[in-house]
């Protein structure tokens, strides 16, 4: 990424916090209840503080640059498509964060913890809640496209975008359970996780939300979009199943170790399993799934996977799915703005570089 690129996502990424935040004002003043309840602006209060505790916003900076591709002049209608893509992600950490009882999220306490630390006594009040919540941001990342000054078809067109991926990403929790289920997860398996549960609402819906922001018709390119954020997606997935045991905790800021875990079928935990041997792969099974799993148990496996070389072979894989992605990307020139079409033909190698 040059340096002009760096500036121009830095940009995206400041006025959306702002504007973020400023919906979030009008919201909390104008949400539709009972003068008595006093849940529903706490509940609105929480979604707030997740969604403003940061994030890198790349759905964000691909919904522009997707508009890019068409035009460098300002688009109306990318405003709306930015709040309903980072409601909808909100509506995903919400949820992700209760599936996997997780405690903090983005350096604060969890929807889910923080309802369980207002209603010590109340368990059920506390998941109810949580639920509703992420129900709650799923509903008004569609709102806000409904509200949206736009002509009516392109309204209509970015709300089924919206509701197609929200589907999707649902049948890619529901798939990412019952692959755990699994003795163990093959690749198509993994590459179809995470196609459904990752890549259709973060890479492909916003590209389709910003051209047709832009004026275009993404479902005239669908097919190449479709294989571009699948790719994208697969890349992505791996990148953070590898960093998950062989990054640095210091550098990520959180612990190493939580697939082994929690007993994820990652890439990872898949690519180990295969490339040890039988004494190897009792230990790594030991592991898995071992919620009191110490840090030197995660070494040890660590060790044991840079000793079968999977370190090398998960890298030169996600190399090689970047490539494709890109490659895809390149035969937009034709069509698209160059500019913008670098930017996409480059994402994928940057991305597959941060992990290495």
């Amino acid at each position: 990424m040059t340096q002009q690129v760096l500036d121009r996502v830095a940009g995206y990424e400041r006025r959306f916090n702002t504007l973020f935040e400023e919906y979030f004002d009008t919201l909390s003043a104008g949400v539709d209840a009972p003068s008595f309840s006093r849940f529903t602006p706490e509940c609105v209060q929480l979604l707030r503080e997740l969604s403003l505790r940061g994030g890198k916003r790349m759905r964000v900076v691909l919904l522009h640059e997707a508009a890019r591709l068409v035009t460098a002049e300002p688009v109306e209608g990318l405003d709306a498509a930015a709040l309903s893509i980072e409601l909808l992600q909100t509506h995903g950490l919400v949820h992700d964060d209760l599936i996997d009882d997780s405690p903090t999220r983005r350096g604060g306490p969890s929807t889910c913890y923080a309802y369980r630390e207002r209603f010590p006594g109340h368990p059920q009040t506390a998941l109810g809640l949580t639920v509703l919540a992420g129900d709650l941001a799923l509903a008004l990342s569609l709102r806000v496209l409904l509200d949206a000054q736009l002509p009516a078809a392109v309204r209509q067109a970015m709300v089924e975008v919206q509701t197609r991926a929200a589907a999707d990403t649902f049948v890619g929790q529901i798939i990412d359970l019952e692959r755990d289920f699994t003795a163990t997860a093959g690749e198509e398996i993994l590459h179809c996780v995470a196609d459904y549960k990752s890549a259709r609402y973060s890479i492909l819906a916003p590209m389709q939300l910003g051209l047709l922001a832009a004026g275009e018709r993404p479902d005239l390119f669908m097919q190449e979009l479709r294989d571009y954020a699948r790719l994208v997606g697969i890349c992505g997935q791996m990148r953070d199943d590898y960093l998950d045991l062989f990054g640095d905790a210091a550098i990520m800021g959180k612990p190493t170790g939580t697939d082994i875990r929690d007993g994820k079928h990652s890439y990872t935990v898949s690519a180990l399993l295969s490339a040890v041997s039988d004494t190897e792969r009792v230990a790594v099974r030991a592991a898995l799934g071992d919620r009191s799993c110490t840090p030197e148990t995660v070494a040890a496996v660590r060790e044991i996977g840079e000793n079968r070389g999977v370190t090398v072979r998960m890298q030169a894989d996600m190399r090689r799915y970047a490539e494709q992605a890109s490659a895809v990307a390149a035969g937009w020139r034709s069509r698209w703005r160059e500019e913008a079409v670098t930017f996409f033909e480059h994402l994928p190698l940057w991305s597959v570089e941060r992990a290495m």
